[in-house]
């Protein structure tokens, strides 16, 4: 029932502060949101669930989200950073396709990885489908800064996805697209004069007037955002 379907954060860590923030942040929406926290440890779990209330749970699971609780439970919104950076390349398509059999056709998977303090990160975003056996469209890949470590598009290549880290190789369509980039932001510099932030943006643009798929919607930009988007 998609009223009752969940939020999920599958990999929170040892504490579960990124569960509670989602929460927050989705509960402005929606107040009566569930949300779900998952994690393959139950010392984590555990330490998790004097957090709990009415609308968030921690549970014990993993790529096959742990969703009882009520026929045909299921998730509108799966959120996973580096969950995936510790397995192999070949292991990401059958996680991807085990966390689509519990989301909701049009639901969305935001998978990616992040530097240790969130600084920096870069996230896939899917869509799901209304195919079991191919349930996720790649609709977007988003690159985010904080700026607290300034502007250079290299600083996100040790944080991209694990479906994409491996490929920055020529012919790539990801090492094109850096390439660009990198091109764009040195084009761009002089708006260091005016801050990191005035550049970010500026490099964007540059980079969607080159031809990329860009969004250059300044509110995304001026926020740190840079989205490309995919398969359209």
């Amino acid at each position: 029932e998609p009223a009752s379907a969940w939020a999920v954060d599958l990999g929170y860590g040892a504490e579960p502060l990124t569960t509670l923030e989602m929460a927050a942040r989705l509960r402005r929406l929606n107040p009566t949101l569930p949300v779900l926290g998952v994690e393959l440890d139950p010392v984590r779990v555990a330490a998790a669930l004097p957090y709990a209330d009415a609308h968030t749970a921690f549970r014990l699971g993993g790529f096959n989200l742990p969703l009882e609780g009520s026929a045909g439970a299921s998730a509108r919104l799966v959120r996973a950073f580096n969950v995936l950076r510790q397995y192999d390349e070949t292991a990401v398509a059958d996680a991807w396709w085990r966390l689509g059999q519990s989301v909701l056709p049009g639901g969305l998977l935001i998978e990616g990885t992040s530097d240790p303090l969130g600084r920096v990160w870069v996230a896939n975003v899917l869509r799901r489908t209304l195919d079991d056996a191919q349930p996720w469209r790649a609709e977007a890949l988003v690159f985010s800064t904080n700026f607290r470590t300034g502007f250079d598009p290299a600083q996100f290549q040790p944080v991209l996805p694990k479906n994409l880290i491996h490929r920055m190789l020529p012919g790539e369509w990801i090492d094109d697209f850096f390439a660009r980039w990198k091109k764009a932001a040195m084009t761009t510099s002089p708006q260091q004069t005016w801050g990191v932030r005035p550049w970010f943006v500026a490099a964007g643009e540059a980079l969607r007037a080159e031809g990329a798929p860009v969004d250059v919607t300044r509110w995304w930009l001026r926020h740190g955002y840079l989205i490309v988007t995919l398969g359209r």
